[in-house]
């Protein structure tokens, strides 16, 4: 009787079946956005594209004060 319960168990594991072109092919189309979403968002932090010539690229800058030179 154990017997027949064992091979009960595993027809049911066996009779589940992967569809192997599907999964490959939902793999790479996957790989492919992320390595394009990638590559944009390298690009864009490299270019800075600026919308209006009256605003700064970087912001304002903090006044600078000048340190004058130790005498020792």
């Amino acid at each position: 009787m154990a017997a027949s319960t064992e091979s009960y168990m595993y027809m049911d594991q066996s009779a589940f079946h992967y569809d192997y072109e599907t999964l490959r092919t939902t793999g790479v189309i996957l790989a492919v956005v992320m390595f394009v979403a990638g590559i944009l968002i390298a690009l864009s932090k490299k270019f800075k594209c600026s919308k209006s010539k009256s605003s700064p690229v970087e912001g304002p800058q903090p006044p600078k004060t000048e340190v004058p030179p130790q005498t020792v």
